[in-house]
């Protein structure tokens, strides 16, 4: 258990940076779920649509270090080259 002052703000800090962070997580992969979902269907205007929202999430959250950069990139890419091989 903390002691400390500052070891209890940085409980606190912690606490609120954590729900910051799933909560980004969640809405990064749900958005890669409906470009998955929009790609397995075959709808290829409802795929392209569902990356353009998708690209900024993931990029964001590579760029706060939720996932590193180069895994937010590589998925980025791959959704990508999916949804292009979309007929």
């Amino acid at each position: 258990m903390a002691n400390t002052s500052s070891a209890k703000k940085m409980v606190r800090k912690i606490v609120r940076r954590t729900a910051i962070n799933r909560d980004q997580r969640t809405r990064m992969r749900s958005s890669i779920r409906t470009v998955e979902e929009a790609i397995a269907s075959g709808n290829k205007e409802a795929a392209q649509e569902a990356l353009k929202n998708a690209q900024p999430l993931i990029a964001k959250a590579g760029r706060k270090g939720l996932v590193h950069k180069r895994a937010a990139s590589r998925k980025v890419s791959r959704l990508a080259k999916r949804v292009a091989d979309v007929s």
